[in-house]
Order: structure tokens, then C-alpha cells, then sequence
């Protein structure tokens, strides 16, 4: 079946969207027509958190001159960017899972008509014992995430499918590969 679906994944750091998607792909091992998209981020690969390419502002900024970013975005210092290889990769009729940003959700929607966005959520709570989990972060900077993701505005997409992850991660799994079952048969 041709897809050519971008399934746009977004929730706030330490919601576990990288364990969803890390296990997503692991049950799905190379079946079908899904491509589980890299991102290329201004912060080093030893900092933990997803498997990325690291590059250097010079690097980022020699490829926005290039043209070669099909997306781009700013957050918490870093920049980030995805290349226009997912191009390619839809218009041969994949759908790809791209792990996103929420305040970028506008403009992925209108460059990509046919954009699924799952929106991963978990409590406060959960989410608080999750970054104290990670380390990565003063227990200062942990409160000061918590604070702005209650302060973020709803998102609103017409496709727009949410899982909770507050319990276990095969639960919020299960529920991502039904989504992305949803945005493959589109």
C-alpha cells in the first residue's frame, strides 16, 4: 500500500518518546513500508537521549545554505534538523516517524498536507520522576521543563492522535503502533 505519510511525534522531554519509538522499531525490524527518520542536533551524542547525528553550528548552518534541511527548529539551545532524504523517502511511498517539536507543529502541518501527529503525554509526576531518573538535569531546571510544558498551549490538528505514557511502556507501544497503522492506511 503508498502511504507517504509523516507521522510527526511530539510530548515534552522525558515523556519516554524515545523509548516508544525505539521500541516501535524494534517490533516493526524493517516490515513495511516505515522509516523511523534521524535527526541532526547542535548537541553531542555523549549528552544521552536518542540515537543522533551531532553536528556543529558551522555544519548546521553550511546545510541550511546547501538547502538541504527539509525541517528546522530551535529548542532549548539546540538547533535540530531533519534532511530532505524524507522527501525522497514519502514520495516513494513510505510513511515516516519523525520525533518532532510541538512548537514547530504548524509549520511541518504546512509543508506536509498529509501530517499524522502523535502527541505522547504522561502526568507531571511521572514526568517529574523521569527527568530526575535521566540526571541530565538540576532539579531547578527539571521544575523550570515542567513549568513551561503546562504553559504551552493546546495543540490542535484534525489527525491529531494522543497516547498516554504513564504507565508501562509496552502499553504507550502498543498504542503508537496503532496510530501508526492509522497514518499507513491513509
Amino acid at each position: 500500500m503508498i502511504s507517504n505519510s509523516l507521522v510527526y511525534v511530539m510530548g515534552p522531554s522525558g515523556v519516554g518518546k524515545d523509548a516508544v519509538l525505539a521500541a516501535a522499531r524494534a517490533q516493526l525490524d524493517g516490515r513495511g513500508e516505515v522509516i523511523f527518520a534521524h535527526r541532526y542536533i547542535t548537541r553531542a551524542a555523549e549528552a544521552g537521549g536518542e540515537n543522533h547525528i551531532w553536528l556543529a553550528e558551522s555544519e548546521f548552518a553550511q546545510r541550511r545554505r546547501l538547502g538541504l534541511w527539509a525541517l528546522e527548529w530551535e529548542s532549548h539551545a539546540y538547533l535540530y534538523g531533519v534532511g530532505v532524504e524524507i522527501d525522497a523517502w514519502l514520495t516513494a511511498g513510505a510513511t515516516v516517524v519523525l520525533n518532532g517539536s510541538r512548537a514547530a507543529l504548524a509549520s511541518v502541518a504546512a509543508r506536509y498536507p498529509t501530517l499524522h501527529p502523535v502527541l505522547i503525554e504522561a502526568s507531571p509526576e511521572v514526568l517529574r520522576q523521569r527527568l530526575q531518573r535521566r540526571g541530565r538535569e538540576t532539579p531547578a531546571e527539571i521544575e523550570e521543563r515542567l513549568q513551561r510544558n503546562a504553559a504551552l498551549p493546546a495543540l490542535a490538528h484534525p489527525r491529531l492522535q494522543r497516547i498516554e505514557n504513564n504507565g508501562e511502556l509496552e502499553d504507550a507501544v502498543q498504542q503508537f503502533l496503532a496510530a501508526l497503522n492509522t497514518a499507513s492506511a491513509a
